[in-house]
């Protein structure tokens, strides 16, 4: 109950610089990737697939928030696009294999919780000639699971860069605008189990948790955009423990082309470690921000690299962004 009010306060917004705040949401998908995750489905989440799922909805949003911003309303919705995340300059670019020394040396605590407290921003395109420009969608989600196996599911619009300004959501069958902080949806769902990835349990030692996330990507070999997209999945299912932790940045710091950039201030305010990999086959450039001294996977950030005119987008655009909180 108590996230829940903290999720639905808008009464009295806090500017998100404020200390009060820096452990609050400032994610996820859209609400498609969150039905996908919570069905169990684990097939892979691909880039191809990432640049496809807002083609079907974004023509509409795009006349929509057009209609809203001619038709004189008083308060815009909040629909620009994040700034990409710049790392600091002169910071030193700490190494993959440091982070994860680090990591395992500061023990188990926190502990593993199954459950997510994410913010996201995602990127609907347009596409064709005379489409309008792409919209931001942003959703923050908390999952909690009970002794006895069932959990809750808690979905609202909000993005903390607009605080108070109404939000387009296309969580429903017809794209529109939302207040801030509006609920899109308060599920309960009865007990259940299972034992494969990503409802497992993870475990917490390096060999264990690369197969535990190849099953999640069902790749013949994990390249490290799907090793990358794993990690997304995982942490959209289970908050993980310092062990959790320790092992997956293990795993991180063998995962080819992914080379540290050094230090970034997140969109919650948190100081991390930015590494990056190059996705040349899919013109995208995915950031992954690591607490540097418990290695805890802090956001993931994907940036266009080259201009698509015919999806409105240019190079630096930012095309989703997750963090993910305790």
């Amino acid at each position: 109950m108590a996230d829940e009010l903290d999720l639905l306060r808008r009464a009295d917004p806090v500017p998100s610089d404020d200390p009060r705040y820096r452990d609050r949401p400032l994610h996820p998908q859209a609400e498609r990737r969150l039905n996908h995750l919570l069905t169990g489905d684990r097939a892979r989440v691909r880039h191809g697939r990432r640049w496809a799922w807002g083609l079907a909805a974004s023509a509409a949003v795009a006349a929509l928030a057009l209609t809203l911003l001619l038709s004189g309303t008083t308060t815009a919705p909040a629909v620009a696009a994040p700034r990409p995340l710049v790392v600091e300059a002169g910071s030193a670019a700490v190494p993959l294999d440091r982070i994860a020394d680090g990591a395992a040396a500061a023990g188990e605590s926190p502990r593993l919780r199954q459950g997510t407290h994410v913010q996201t921003w995602s990127l609907a395109m347009t596409g064709g000639p005379g489409g309008r420009p792409p919209f931001t969608l942003p959703e923050e989600r908390v999952v909690r699971w009970k002794a006895d196996g069932s959990h809750t599911e808690l979905v609202v619009a909000t993005d903390p860069r607009h605080p108070g300004r109404p939000v387009i959501t296309d969580g429903g069958d017809t794209p529109r605008t939302v207040q801030d902080g509006h609920v899109l949806s308060r599920r309960s769902y009865p007990p259940s189990w299972s034992d494969a990835p990503p409802a497992a349990r993870p475990p917490h030692d390096v060999r264990r948790l690369r197969a535990y996330l190849e099953e999640i990507d069902p790749a013949d070999t994990m390249d490290t955009p799907g090793l990358l997209d794993a990690v997304a999945v995982l942490l959209d299912h289970w908050t993980l423990g310092g062990r959790e932790s320790a092992a997956l940045a293990r795993i991180l710091a063998d995962a080819e082309g992914l080379r540290p950039l050094g230090a970034v201030t997140d969109r919650l305010g948190r100081e991390g470690q930015a590494y990056v990999y190059d996705d040349t086959a899919h013109s995208t450039r995915r950031m992954l921000i690591l607490d540097p001294a418990t290695g805890a996977v802090l956001g993931l950030e994907d940036t266009v690299t080259e201009d698509k005119p015919e999806y409105g987008v240019q190079a630096g655009d930012v095309m989703s962004y997750s963090a993910w909180l305790r």
